[in-house]
């Protein structure tokens, strides 16, 4: 039997086989990309810059500090801070529990922790006035020891905090399940003890994904309208959110002044993308360090 055996120097000079791709038509998917992003998300955002340079400077500026709108700053973000580093706290707990510890009723809270992904933002709102209220549920006891909650700065903090809990559980949680044990027990069999295996092996490993979902959950707080409007209680100066003020400019026909002040909370909203883009950045190349 013959074979037929190519010669060295054509196996180098021959023509590479085609890569061919799994799903064809990369021009046509990223044409659709494009337009779609653009249709979706520029489009309206570029209609916020574009509303927003019909002021002129004094009139922005004066839209966007006045008096009023500078106190729904502070709540918002106050509030914002306060609920994202709450949830930072017991969040990493709760995704700690559900990935170290087995114990009945385990895939219960584990699907409890998306409720407020799924349940919408209004009845969140009833919800939470109804409990905290001077006749609700836990009201009727805070009250009377000098904690009022409803209708209240502390109130819109509970709503926030109530929103972002998922955004902190669900980004440490998987980190915490790829962690490697090893680690651990090479820890404790050299000495340490339980606090310093914390401190110098675990907590280094997921203090990026901390720092992601307090960045999410932040962001995710300072647009929040629906969950707040009803235990804030909307009161001018000390109750009124940054969102609601922007929806009483439109109600009031300042098309141009709600814009001014969405383009504020635009601004934010963009840096605080930025900054969980550089913190998922930062993350992956300390992953591979580590495993370098």
């Amino acid at each position: 039997m013959q074979v037929a055996i190519m010669p060295i120097a054509d196996k180098i000079t021959a023509p590479k086989a085609r890569m061919t791709r799994v799903m064809p038509g990369f021009r046509l998917t990223l044409g659709f990309t494009l337009f779609y992003l653009g249709l979706i998300v520029l489009i309206p955002l570029s209609a916020v810059f574009l509303k927003t340079f019909t002021l002129s400077w004094d009139a922005f500026w004066s839209a966007v500090t006045s008096e009023r709108v500078l106190a729904s700053y502070k709540l918002s973000f106050g509030a914002s801070l306060i609920g994202a580093l709450l949830n930072v706290l017991f969040g990493g707990v709760v995704a700690w529990v559900l990935v170290r510890y087995r114990f009945p009723g385990k895939k219960i809270i584990d699907a409890l922790v998306d409720l407020p992904f799924a349940l919408p933002t209004a009845v969140a709102g009833i919800a939470l006035t109804a409990l905290y209220s001077s006749n609700g549920w836990l009201g009727r006891y805070l009250e009377p020891a000098g904690i009022k909650v409803a209708f209240t700065p502390l109130g819109v903090v509970v709503a926030l905090t109530f929103i972002g809990l998922p955004f902190v559980v669900r980004t440490v949680q998987p980190v915490l399940e790829d962690a490697e044990r090893e680690l651990e027990e090479a820890a404790v069999s050299l000495g340490a003890s339980n606090w310093q295996t914390f401190a110098r092996v675990i907590f280094p490993s997921v203090l990026p994904a901390l720092l992601t979902g307090f960045a999410l959950a932040f962001a995710r707080a300072t647009g929040e309208y629906g969950s707040v409007i009803f235990i804030a209680g909307n009161m001018p100066m000390v109750s009124e959110i940054t969102p609601l003020f922007i929806i009483t400019k439109l109600e009031q026909y300042d098309y141009a002044g709600a814009t001014a002040i969405a383009l504020v909370m635009l601004t934010a909203s963009f840096l605080l993308l930025l900054s969980i883009n550089l913190l998922q950045a930062w993350s992956r190349q300390r992953g591979r360090a580590d495993k370098v």
